[in-house]
């Protein structure tokens, strides 16, 4: 592996949750340690991707390959990634009615990704992710120290997520980060999942407020997350199928807002927000 001095890189942030993306090459039995060694050395970055480009698109249109260090799924990742691309293409990143397609192969998911990209500034862009559709959307019995109680559980490929109301039994774990996170650590383990992000949320006078906790136990990293893509996707799934009709709705979450549009039954989740480039190296 190479020293990471010498990695090619760029810092980019998606609505707080700031992601590192590496271009150079790096083994995959490598990347969680080069990862480690990024995050050190800029500790305000949450998560790490690894890029790689085709010479040219494949068949499928598919413009580059994104694999995060924990082989989990990311949608901040990926529409970072996409953004990426049309930096790299010189684009001109499209508008409000055209915007730009890119479309990414994602570690943890089958089907590329989607993303409708338009540039707002010279590193900037707003961008749509057309998230893949939940392998099941239910409720689970969840117990931790003595607590128990029922969580609305949804499995994405990748990655799953637990939401936590203020009515449940585990509410408390926001004010106790530290039980929250051997509850994440735990519950993931009991899940057999490649990820799990407990997604604290509430409804105050009309504004939703979510608060992402997110383990990866590939990477072995346990975050308090700005913001996070598949865990807001993963409300507006929930409350799609809950409601048995589409869903529209704004996430107040601590890096910003994110938008989430979701048919019930399977049908199409689209996630927006910003994302930005910050630094290159």
């Amino acid at each position: 592996m190479e020293e990471k001095e010498t990695l090619q890189y760029s810092i980019w942030d998606p609505t707080g949750n700031i992601t590192a993306l590496v271009e150079s090459t790096v083994a995959v039995e490598e990347q969680p340690t080069a990862a480690a060694a990024l995050m050190q050395r800029h500790p305000e970055v949450e998560q790490v991707g690894f890029l790689r480009f085709p010479d040219r698109a494949d068949h499928s249109g598919v413009q580059a390959e994104l694999r995060m260090a924990g082989g989990e799924f990311c949608g901040n990742a990926s529409m970072s990634a996409a953004a990426l691309c049309l930096l790299r293409q010189g684009a001109p990143g499209g508008t409000e009615t055209m915007p730009e397609l890119v479309r990414i192969r994602v570690s943890g998911v089958e089907e590329p990704v989607t993303v409708r990209l338009r540039r707002e500034g010279l590193n900037s862009f707003r961008a749509r992710v057309h998230m893949p559709t939940p392998q099941s959307i239910g409720e689970r019995v969840f117990a931790f120290e003595g607590v128990s109680g029922r969580l609305p559980l949804v499995c994405l490929e990748g990655i799953s997520h637990l939401l936590v109301g203020p009515d449940t039994a585990f509410a408390p774990l926001l004010r106790d980060r530290p039980a929250a996170e051997r509850a994440v650590r735990a519950w993931c383990a009991e899940l057999k999942a490649d990820g799990l992000g407990l997604m604290f949320l509430s409804d105050e006078e009309g504004t939703w407020h979510l608060t992402p906790l997110v383990y990866v136990p590939g990477s072995g990293t346990v975050f308090w997350e700005n913001s996070c893509a598949s865990g807001s996707a993963a409300v507006g799934m929930a409350l799609a199928a809950r409601a048995g009709k589409p869903v529209q709705l704004e996430l107040r979450e601590p890096g910003g807002w994110l938008q989430v549009e979701s048919a019930p039954n399977g049908g199409a989740t689209w996630l927006g927000g910003r994302t930005r480039r910050t630094a290159r190296f």
